[in-house]
């Protein structure tokens, strides 16, 4: 299992890389439309800050041109690459093509089809927008449980996304997710709960140890 920060954010990256645990960094248009640098130049400083995988997603529609995209961002991103292609007739067909290249994960997938396809394509990841799923089909979770069964024992693994609690983050695991990513926000709320929080007061309060003894 691997948890990624979801963020096109220099600050947020240096913050997820703060934390320890944060195995890489999952973009996408929007979130690269949130920053003020150059993609080329934010993509850059991301892959500077994790020693895991940086995410991109292809703004190209055309077979070639996508093709051309993913090849171009192998050369900024380098050895730590993982183009993010959408679930789409010709995205598939561009996962096909450079997945023997390139680790490819493809997104935006709302059924167990496109994932067995994603599979067949040779996608290293097959991701699923878990909230926007629960609201546009009814249970998101159960589309992670769907999605794993169809690539049960191969090699393409499922990273949950769009997730709004650490409730559903944990319910998207127990379905078959691999892999999370999430906003810097929820990375920090995933490491909280109101009684752990009580429990080390408590012990600050009435215990004791090496560098702070009882007065």
């Amino acid at each position: 299992m691997s948890i990624y920060l979801d963020s096109a954010l220099v600050a947020e990256a240096q913050a997820a890389k703060a934390l320890g645990w944060v195995k890489g960094i999952t973009t996408n248009p929007t979130l690269l439309a949130k920053t003020d640098l150059p993609v080329e130049t934010t993509l850059k400083q991301l892959a500077e800050l994790t020693t895991g995988p940086v995410f991109y997603q292809l703004m190209s529609s055309d077979f070639s041109e996508m093709l051309a995209e993913g090849r171009a961002t192998l050369q900024i991103i380098g050895h730590q690459t993982v183009l993010k292609i959408p679930a789409s007739l010709v995205g598939f067909q561009v996962v096909a093509e450079l997945a023997p290249e390139i680790s490819c994960a493809v997104t935006g997938i709302y059924s167990a089809a496109q994932a067995a396809v994603a599979r067949e394509a040779g996608a290293k990841y097959a991701i699923a927008y878990v909230n926007r799923a629960t609201r546009l089909l009814g249970d998101g979770v159960a589309l992670l449980r769907d999605m794993a069964s169809v690539v049960v024992g191969s090699k393409t693994e499922i990273m949950a996304a769009s997730i709004k609690s650490p409730e559903e983050a944990v319910a998207s695991l127990q379905a078959g997710a691999q892999h999370l990513t999430l906003p810097l926000a929820m990375l920090q709320a995933m490491t909280t709960h109101e009684f752990s929080l009580q429990t080390i007061d408590e012990f600050a309060k009435n215990g004791r140890g090496l560098l702070l003894p009882i007065a």
